[in-house]
């Protein structure tokens, strides 16, 4: 069992009957989906779910697990997701995906959002390793991008998997993926990000996780929230 999977078993024996519980997306949040299912059908285990994204709906339905829509809830139990970088003071990023929006909606909406990672995922600080997501109106990404810019950010629009156009979100928007200076800490970012016109969404989640599980050579690490 890797690091990955181990983690993600050790997430889902916190689920109880009756919860409401969000599936992330990723390797990681796949695993989770997958024994989340086990334990559901080997223990009769009483649940509901809901996705964050269309790639995490269809395993979930593909495995079974029965799936209510983000607009039928107002609240969760429990959302399990993975994260691309998680910093000191537990200020992740996410959003190397496509679904920031539903991704940050479920965060917020659970009474306890669980972060599955590895060693790897950890940082001094964020965007360290990744360039910072950011999804942004179509119509006004050259404005947004020259306002980033006025951060100190730089970089462009994210293309397609496939090289001949631009990555488009199950929203519609454009994203563009931005660096940014090392001295602007997560959350001084997150709040410069969330004032700007345009932006629909971004990938710095801060003061959303309540714990992190980070696994380790076989051995699982809890941090919590202050």
């Amino acid at each position: 069992m890797n690091d990955k999977e181990q983690v993600a078993k050790h997430a889902a024996r916190l689920v109880r009957d009756d919860m409401l519980i969000g599936l992330g997306t990723g390797s990681t949040a796949n695993f989770f989906i997958e024994e989340l299912a086990r334990r559901m059908h080997e223990e009769n285990l009483k649940i509901r779910a809901v996705s964050s994204s269309v790639v995490s709906a269809i395993k979930a339905r593909d495995l079974g697990l029965p799936l209510v829509s983000a607009d039928q809830i107002s609240r969760l139990d429990l959302y399990v997701d993975g994260a691309d970088e998680v910093a000191p003071d537990m200020t992740l990023l996410k959003g190397r995906g496509y679904d920031l929006v539903r991704e940050k909606l479920l965060a917020r909406a659970a009474d306890q959002f669980i972060v599955l990672v590895d060693q790897g995922k950890l940082v001094s600080r964020i965007g360290e390793k990744f360039p910072i997501p950011i999804e942004v109106m179509p119509f006004a990404w050259q404005l947004v991008k020259r306002a980033i810019e006025s951060l100190g950010g730089a970089g462009d629009l994210r293309p397609n998997a496939a090289k001949d156009g631009l990555a488009i979100t199950s929203h519609g928007s454009l994203v563009l993926d931005m660096t940014f200076d090392a001295t602007l800490d997560g959350g001084e970012l997150d709040a410069r990000l969330n004032a700007i016109p345009g932006v629909v969404e971004h990938g710095i989640f801060h003061r959303l996780a309540h714990t992190i599980f980070v696994a380790q050579d076989g051995r699982i690490e809890e941090r919590h929230a202050q």
